[in-house]
């Protein structure tokens, strides 16, 4: 049985709202979901991309259909608790090496982290930015949010991140949320169809 790869960073709204598409994929093939924490920024360095509102701000029509696509996919899955963070873009290079530190030493832990973070940012409107925020959020899920900090600050770390931003990008990724079934790769939450679909043929 094939894994869904979820390549991630809890800074972009459509990584939340493909994380909770991708649970209804999940109960339907059996598929072991493997999360990748990396850095979107460092994504968009390493490929010369942008985010859809600086890339399309010019576009005339682009942004506001971007925002109906979102809206009908909302509704498609009832995912009713999203908000727009009043924060955004926010800068999660802290957050995203904490869930790089969990994939080191806890990686049973990344999905519940993964898990804090989305819900802290796309649902109850928190600055994770903030390390004061950041700490709370995560002592509030029963993280040691003192011992990730210390954590994040350490080289192994810090290159667990880099790695694996690098290495999405040699895959072929160029933004957030992608998705690996084997070495098959797909871009955006309007591709879940097809992901699933390919990790019923590989299971095959």
């Amino acid at each position: 049985m094939s894994s869904i790869e979820f390549v991630f960073d809890v800074a972009s709204p459509n990584a939340y709202l493909a994380y909770h598409a991708l649970k209804g994929v999940e109960t339907r093939t059996g598929a072991e979901l493997k999360l990748t924490p990396c850095l979107l920024g460092g994504i968009f360095k390493e490929t010369g991309n942008q985010a859809p509102m600086l890339a399309f701000a010019n576009i005339r029509n682009k942004l506001d259909y971007d925002m109906l696509e979102i809206d009908r996919f909302i509704k498609a899955h009832g995912l009713t608790r999203f908000r727009f963070n009043p924060h955004f873009p926010v800068n999660t290079l802290a957050v995203m090496r904490g869930a790089a530190a969990l994939q080191l030493d806890a990686p049973d832990r990344v999905r519940a982290y993964c898990e804090t973070g989305l819900k802290a940012m796309w649902e109850d409107e928190r600055d994770l930015g903030d390390p004061a925020v950041i700490a709370e959020v995560l002592s509030t899920a029963g993280f040691d949010a003192d011992a990730l900090f210390a954590r994040t600050q350490e080289p192994d770390v810090k290159q667990r991140l880099i790695a694996n931003t690098k290495d999405a990008v040699e895959r072929g990724a160029f933004g957030i949320p992608t998705f690996f079934v084997g070495s098959e790769m797909f871009f955006g939450k309007e591709r879940l169809a097809q992901v699933e679909a390919e990790h019923k043929r590989q299971s095959a």
